[in-house]
């Protein structure tokens, strides 16, 4: 005789059927969420992505496009355009030019009164910021600047001032200024009979060069 105090069986009640089914349920739903398990953090790795990503997009639209550099010899005659160019060649080669030792030995401290020099290390600039900055800047860009572009520069700024100094460019009685403005262009004088000759008798003679007569008037 059974007791009346023996709990019915789970086949009596039914339960096998729906906690097998529940059980597949929960194995289901465990197998859909795994996968969903790092989301958070690729979630967070796409935030820091996409953070670094605009501030490049922000940075490129504040740079110098790599279009044409200015040219410090034909600057508008504007003390505002100078100072600006001057102001930022400087901050440059504070940060770039002069991190070179051969920069710093090379360059007299009366650069800013020899435009040719000013010149060149403004190209120079362009070209780093074109090879660094610029939206094409690559690898390649900055080998040249470093291999070829830099050295030549310092080069030609040694070879041209390389023993000059403020001190040379203080006017002294019976000494003339180093810098005398703009030289004149030899020749000047007979551009349009030397531009009429190669367009029509190239193949002759050309003219003769003018000579100064003793008056100082080209004949």
């Amino acid at each position: 005789m059974t007791s009346n105090n023996t709990p019915p069986s789970a086949n009596e009640d039914g339960w096998v059927g729906p906690l097998a089914g529940l059980a597949r349920l929960v194995d289901g739903l465990r197998r859909d969420i795994d996968p969903l398990t790092p989301l958070p953090q690729r979630v967070e790795e796409l935030a820091e992505v996409l953070a670094r990503l605009s501030e490049t997009v922000a940075s490129i639209a504040n740079r110098r496009n790599a279009g044409p550099a200015p040219s410090w010899l034909l600057a508008p005659e504007s003390a505002e355009d100078t100072a600006t160019l001057l102001d930022e060649l400087s901050g440059w080669m504070a940060a770039i030019y002069l991190r070179y030792p051969d920069g710093v030995a090379t360059l007299p401290d009366c650069w800013l009164w020899h435009p040719d020099v000013i010149e060149e290390l403004v190209w120079l600039m362009h070209a780093w910021s074109a090879a660094y900055q610029g939206p094409a800047a690559s690898v390649a860009l900055a080998g040249d600047w470093h291999d070829r572009q830099r050295p030549g520069v310092v080069r030609r700024i040694r070879q041209a001032v390389g023993s000059c100094s403020r001190e040379r460019h203080r006017d002294r009685p019976g000494r003339p200024p180093l810098h005398t403005g703009r030289p004149a262009l030899a020749g000047a004088e007979q551009l349009r009979e030397i531009a009429a000759w190669w367009a029509i008798g190239r193949d002759a003679t050309p003219p003769e060069p003018a000579q100064l007569d003793s008056e100082g008037a080209w004949t």
